[in-house]
């Protein structure tokens, strides 16, 4: 059992799905600091994904500061470091430019995107936490 919520979709890298999965358990606070992370075996095995992929995953995930690996202990969720606004923007870079793209072929304006925005944000963290954050950390995540 994973300590996460991911469903595997055809059609969209795996890769890509899992490190999402785990990135938003930690940012959503379902995986805390220091809370152990699953092996690459126990990954592969629960995913049913190729041990490669799982390995990229936790890879991907420590480059990118999410996960820490400890001797003797393994690997675990990583105490999120300070970072500057634009390093935090920089992360979202791919994901924003796909979602731009992807509302402009639909019709959508700025706004609608925008609104879509605000009401996932609210969903997800809940209403106070989405007014109280500003502008400013609704763009950084």
């Amino acid at each position: 059992m994973l300590p996460f919520d991911v469903e595997l979709k055809p059609g969209e890298s795996p890769y890509r799905q899992i490190v999402y999965a785990a990135t938003k358990a930690v940012v959503s606070g379902e995986l805390v600091p220091g809370a152990p992370f699953p092996s690459v075996r126990v990954l592969s095995q629960a995913l049913k994904v190729n041990p490669n992929t799982a390995h990229k995953v936790v890879g991907e995930l420590v480059r990118a500061g999410i996960l820490e690996v400890l001797p003797g202990v393994g690997t675990v969720v990583a105490e999120w470091g300070p970072s500057s606004p634009e390093e935090r923007r920089l992360l979202l870079s791919d994901e924003v430019e796909r979602l731009v793209v992807e509302a402009k072929r639909l019709g959508l304006t700025e706004r609608d995107v925008l609104d879509a925005v605000s009401a996932r944000w609210a969903e997800l963290f809940g209403a106070l936490n989405a007014s109280a954050g500003g502008a400013s950390d609704a763009a950084v995540g």
